[in-house]
């Protein structure tokens, strides 16, 4: 399974159209070869190296998505029509929906991970990453990540 965007490369910089300095608009994604068996899929968009890469002391939460179709093979830039079934978690701002990368200092990583599940989670709408990767544990086929990086100006 693979996860990329033609917005930037692995491990490369996100440009600043998707986050607080542009217009906050989520990258276009596209992923390909989902296991044989995935019943859904789930996105979690994260920063381990708030709020200082020198010393990170938390992981902040951009973007949680859950109950994604298994056919769906892409998310265009600024979705604002989800896939049908698909839900919506709760980020660190305390809201759902996508917030882009805003680091008060230094160079961070952004990871888009995408998980295949063999089944449909059973959530309550605003749900957290904490509560997806508990509802996720031992039903994970396959999982892969889109690392990027960004530096305010």
């Amino acid at each position: 399974m693979q996860i990329t965007s033609p917005a930037f490369e692995q491990g490369g910089s996100i440009p600043a159209v998707y986050t607080c300095e542009g217009r906050d608009h989520s990258p276009p994604l596209k992923w390909g070869q989902v296991p044989k068996g995935t019943r859904s899929l789930a996105l979690i968009v994260d920063d381990p190296d708030a709020p200082d890469p020198a010393h990170p002391r938390m992981t902040w939460v951009h973007w949680v998505l859950y109950n994604l179709p298994a056919g769906t093979a892409e998310l265009s830039e600024a979705v604002t029509a989800l896939p049908a079934g698909t839900r919506e978690g709760r980020n660190d701002w305390k809201r759902t929906g996508y917030g882009g990368p805003c680091p008060p200092i230094g160079r961070h990583r952004y990871f888009f991970k995408l998980y295949a599940l063999d089944v449909l989670l059973d959530l309550k709408p605003g749900s957290t990453k904490k509560d997806v990767e508990r509802a996720m544990a031992n039903h994970i086929i396959n999982q892969t990540q889109l690392m990027g990086t960004y530096q305010r100006k």
